[in-house]
């Protein structure tokens, strides 16, 4: 499944942003993120939390396709056990 957490500002011109991860295989979430306009090499492949950044239209693309919604807090949480697991 590819989930995406509430936009927040980040930055010095305070744009918004928000991350886009899955519990799943990776490669799906390069699917997803090829299907919303995004390149391969914006991935973030940071140690426990593999993301892409997404601003607010490529968010609204996402859900569109099927992402699921959940809070920073929420992801946080379950994305640090699953990533403990993998």
């Amino acid at each position: 499944m590819i989930y995406v957490d509430e936009l927040r500002r980040y930055g010095k011109n305070q744009r918004q942003w928000c991350h886009m991860m899955t519990d799943g295989d990776l490669e799906e979430l390069h699917e997803m993120a090829v299907k919303i306009g995004l390149r391969r090499e914006w991935f973030q492949d940071k140690p426990g939390h593999p993301h892409y950044d997404l601003t607010a239209s490529r968010r609204a693309r996402a859900v569109i396709l099927g992402a699921a919604e959940i809070t920073s807090k929420e992801m946080v949480m379950n994305f640090s056990k699953l990533l403990q697991n993998r």
